[in-house]
């Protein structure tokens, strides 16, 4: 019998148009500040990236908050990378600040704890301009896309005309340009309700923006990999991570931000870096996936998988046995030290 791995590996190479780059292409979408994980996410991403496995082409932000943008810039600029491209979205939602933006602020003794050149999302270029540039300028069917928060970019992005940047519709771009879409969205299995009884789950990702999500769900052009809350939730960051391993760093970000977020102490599901793995190591068997067919969005949110073998999207299945080497991989990669 062949093991879970092959399997997982097997179902993407039928899945996917090509075989994975070594140093997989990748667009980080994320809705930054609504929770710890999309930094936890980011913090992998940049382990990744040290490690020649995936390079950085963007981060867009889907999260309308003025301070989202220099945070991420802060990030980038912590690990080395302070020229990613950055967009932001202008849509209202979720406009609060969260608890650990302000990082961006801080400042010691007349000096900014975590350098960064952004001031404000205000000054940062539309996501959508970042995203067509982006994949204007990448090699046809290569980019992998990490979209772990709302869907607001993406469904602006297919909606975009040609212009300056590109002869080609966003349609036409995505199509041409992306080699998969991995998004941490929906639910494929009921979620217990405060009285423990299995309900239907209206995700918070889908939720915030019904209308984009139900968009890409249905005119997103290329393969789909969906993380359903569901994995996630089962995946929780050890807070004693966060006072083991970031210690590296006299004032290290991510952890700041873990701590302002959970300051009880408490370990925290991890979303986001799931569909990061999907996205930059699909051949590390780390999920089971389901049968090929398409994703619906229903008015109200809720996601629902209908099979079918002329269906380009799948959503990943967590097996009991797999979830310590997960949570192994998060803690490694997104506390691994910098250069």
């Amino acid at each position: 019998m062949r093991s879970s791995a092959l399997l997982v590996a097997t179902a993407l190479a039928t899945l996917l148009p090509a075989q994975a780059p070594r140093h997989v292409p990748l667009i980080f979408d994320t809705d930054i500040g609504n929770d710890i994980d999309d930094v936890l996410a980011l913090a992998l991403i940049h382990a990744l990236e040290a490690r020649g496995e995936c390079r950085l082409l963007a981060v867009t932000i889907t999260k309308d908050h003025a301070l989202a943008a220099p945070f991420v810039d802060a990030i980038d600029t912590f690990y080395g990378r302070g020229d990613v491209p950055i967009g932001v979205c202008r849509s209202g939602v979720t406009p609060g600040a969260g608890p650990y933006l302000g990082l961006a602020n801080a400042v010691d003794d007349g000096t900014t704890r975590y350098p960064h050149d952004l001031a404000s999302g205000t000054d940062a270029p539309d996501a959508v301009a970042v995203l067509r540039r982006v994949l204007a300028d990448a090699a046809d069917g290569s980019v992998a896309i990490a979209q772990v928060g709302f869907s607001t970019n993406l469904a602006d992005l297919l909606a975009s005309p040609a212009d300056d940047i590109s002869p080609l519709t966003g349609t036409e771009l995505a199509h041409q340009k992306v080699r998969v879409l991995s998004l941490m969205a929906g639910a494929f299995t009921p979620i217990a309700d405060q009285h423990g009884e299995p309900r239907e789950y209206r995700e918070y990702n889908v939720i915030n923006d019904i209308p984009a999500a139900r968009t890409v769900a249905a005119s997103w052009p290329t393969p789909m990999i969906w993380s359903g809350f569901e994995v996630g939730l089962a995946l929780r960051y050890p807070n004693a991570s966060i006072a083991r391993d970031f210690g590296w760093a006299p004032h290290h970000p991510v952890a700041a931000a873990y701590r302002l977020y959970a300051p009880q102490g408490e370990d925290r599901p991890c979303w986001d870096l799931t569909s990061v793995l999907a996205a930059v190591r699909p051949e590390h068997g780390y999920f089971e996936l389901s049968e090929p067919g398409v994703v619906s969005v229903a008015d109200n949110g809720v996601t629902t998988f209908a099979p079918g073998a002329a269906g380009q999207q799948r959503y990943l299945r967590l097996q009991d046995a797999a979830r310590a080497r997960i949570v192994e991989a998060f803690v490694l990669l997104a506390s691994q030290p910098t250069r």
